[in-house]
């Protein structure tokens, strides 16, 4: 906690002062261009990923980064979607999965997340998709790998069945793009998901 108040001493003193005009800017409203859907992991960073300003990411985070089907009614996610894409309007809506996710782990191993309830039954609820397309692959090199892409894949395809959603995807005046994307965050490299269906790495 020391470190905590420490850095918010720094903030006030340092950081805020050079950004006072931007911050009082800020304080009227927001208009993020981009929805950012992320595994909760506190080594993910994404303004610090992606090199954005406070303002322009709107950022939704949660175990295995998961979306929730349509209509579901339990957790917060279905309602910052619908604020992110309607009231908002972001343009764009991302959803990074990341190499070596607890989540994903739980999700191939299901006894390493026995003794947490809500884990298990968070994955049982959300992932079961996702474990399917797993299991039908018969991937057996690169699997974890795999597994994160296939993840991903299966909740854009999600966040295109919200109303919301559909309705900018077919908006010629309002125009929505999702992306997929999977960070490797040993090597710090971003992997997109192209138009024929695979992951390839940006280049640096």
């Amino acid at each position: 906690m020391k470190n905590l108040l420490q850095g918010v001493h720094h903030f006030q003193t340092q950081v805020f002062p050079a950004h006072r005009e931007r911050f009082s800017e800020l304080a009227q409203g927001q208009a993020p261009s981009t929805l950012f859907i992320t595994c909760s992991d506190s080594r993910i960073d994404p303004s610090l990923l992606t090199q954005t300003a406070p303002g322009e990411l709107f950022v939704l985070r949660n175990a295995g980064n998961l979306v929730p089907a349509p209509g579901w009614s339990e957790g917060g996610e279905a309602a910052a979607i619908e604020y992110a894409v309607e009231a908002l309007g972001v343009r764009n809506v991302v959803v990074c999965g990341h190499l070596g996710c607890g989540a994903l782990g739980g999700l191939l191993e299901p006894s390493s997340v026995a003794e947490l309830p809500a884990v298990r039954r968070w994955l049982q609820q959300h992932g079961e998709e996702t474990r399917y397309r797993i299991a039908q692959s018969r991937v057996a090199d690169e699997l974890p790998r795999f597994a994160v892409e296939e993840n991903v894949r299966v909740q854009l395809e999600r966040l295109a069945r919200y109303p919301a959603v559909r309705r900018r995807l077919r908006s010629r005046k309002h125009p929505i793009e999702l992306h997929g994307w999977v960070y490797d965050i040993g090597a710090g490299a971003v992997s997109l998901l192209g138009e024929s269906g695979e992951f390839e790495r940006l280049a640096a």
